[in-house]
């Protein structure tokens, strides 16, 4: 599991800081999340390969989230992009997107597959064999998801000596690698732990930005391997983060800290500040460990 930071700032891109967009690497899949302006010269700068984003995940329509998006979408028609392209979004995305193009008279020559949310309650919106994709209902001044990747628990793995020693027929392999009790050539039934050992531990990643404090988010992301919590402010500066609906790095941290995350990433920085160590050293006070977001940042969670 990868993750490049493309931008992680919110408001309005500057000279040397770009607004929030995301890479995300999970078993063979490459998600885009969210789209601000830009995106796609961070991909280039990153050199991500244009053609292996199938999936983009936008968390709301507030313009430091998705300004990027119908601008990528033209690349990849100029780049005659033939793969479906599956976006994911709060309702009105596809109506302003198809409204540019169609201005524009720009239509692309590959499928275009809107998927609008409406629904207040995390919900299952993507899935295949390996990985599967909730929303994290949040609360901003307008409707606003994050969304919660999850691999799926992959095969156990055989230890061969005591799968040989327990005289098991190699028809039986893949039952065992799937975790089931299989017989043996003798007719007796072997339990599944006493010849495999778990596999690969499955990943989690759990992205929320934007929101106020939102603690009923913590069930659905119980657990999770990495966290990533906007932390648009300091606590001192939290009379602010109220009527914006936005979070302080302390509430990120609190969060973190009920949901057992592994890791807490901070972002969504208010450009307000001219350094972001006083992010991390207010988060640790609650939770550790605790790393910055910052544009061009890449995290390895492999």
């Amino acid at each position: 599991m990868k993750l490049t930071i493309l931008g992680c700032y919110s408001a309005t891109p500057r000279a040397l800081t770009n607004t929030t967009s995301q890479v995300l690497e999970i078993n063979n899949h490459m998600f885009l999340i969210d789209c601000g302006e830009g995106t796609q010269v961070e991909l280039r700068k990153h050199k991500i390969k244009f053609n292996r984003i199938k999936h983009i995940f936008i968390s709301h329509l507030h313009g430091d989230h998705f300004f990027g998006l119908v601008g990528l979408i033209s690349t990849f028609r100029l780049l005659t992009r033939e793969t479906d392209l599956h976006i994911y979004g709060p309702k009105g995305i596809k109506e302003v997107i198809t409204l540019q193009m169609k201005l524009s008279d720009s239509w692309t020559n590959y499928k275009l597959i809107f998927h609008e949310l409406t629904s207040t309650e995390s919900q299952l919106i993507f899935e295949d064999d390996v990985v599967e994709v909730h929303t994290i209902p949040l609360n901003h001044r307008v409707y606003t998801n994050g969304y919660l990747f999850k691999e799926k628990e992959g095969n156990r793995k055989l230890d061969m000596n005591l799968v040989e020693e327990a005289n098991i027929d190699v028809a039986y392999y893949r039952k065992l690698q799937q975790g089931f009790d299989v017989l043996n050539e003798d007719g007796v039934l072997i339990a599944n732990e006493k010849v495999t050992r778990p596999g690969k531990k499955a990943k989690s990643y759990a992205f929320c930005s934007d929101t106020m404090y939102k603690e009923d988010i913590v069930p659905i992301i119980k657990d999770v391997d990495v966290l990533y919590h906007e932390s648009t402010f300091l606590e001192k500066h939290s009379h602010l983060a109220l009527p914006t609906k936005h979070s302080t790095a302390k509430e990120a941290a609190t969060i973190a800290k009920k949901a057992n995350a592994g890791v807490l990433l901070l972002g969504h920085y208010s450009t307000r500040y001219d350094s972001l160590k006083p992010f991390k050293e207010e988060a640790q006070e609650v939770f550790k460990p605790v790393r910055l977001c910052q544009d061009g940042k890449v995290f390895d969670f492999s």
